[in-house]
Order: structure tokens, then C-alpha cells, then sequence
């Protein structure tokens, strides 16, 4: 039974886990060093007017994220 969706698709309010990361190359080394690795707990916090961006909670750190971004992110 998989469980996992892309973080772009996260509910406000939501909290979920970092399972994998799909962004390969300089966007996969800027996410891991705002601590988007394996195991990461992450919230939504809120969204953009238009939906894009959308503010996340991550290790402490609010960030927020495009939805071009966000979709290479696989949780659970």
C-alpha cells in the first residue's frame, strides 16, 4: 500500500514526511540544504494568493516554495 503524494498537492494545515526527492542537480542540492532530506517533517503553513507560492514549515524555518518545485518532492 504506497501513501505517498508530491508536497505541491499538501492541504494547508497538513503535516507530512519527506520521502524522496525527484529535482535532480542544482534545485535537488538548494532543497537539501534547506533540509528537504529523507525523513523531514514539514507543514503547510499558507498559500499565495494565486496558490503559488506556498509557505512551508521546515526544520523551524518558514519557506516558501513554487509549485514547479515543490511537485519533485514525494511524501507521505
Amino acid at each position: 500500500m504506497n501513501t505517498s503524494k508530491k508536497l505541491s498537492d499538501m492541504q494547508e494545515g497538513a503535516t507530512a514526511k519527506v520521502s524522496q526527492l525527484l529535482a535532480d542537480g542544482g534545485i535537488r542540492r538548494r532543497l537539501r540544504d534547506i533540509g528537504l532530506i529523507e525523513g523531514t517533517h514539514i507543514r503547510c503553513l499558507n498559500r499565495g494568493p494565486s496558490g503559488d507560492p506556498v509557505a512551508y514549515l521546515i526544520r523551524g524555518a518558514v519557506i516558501a516554495l513554487r509549485r514547479e518545485d515543490s511537485s519533485k518532492i514525494i511524501i507521505e
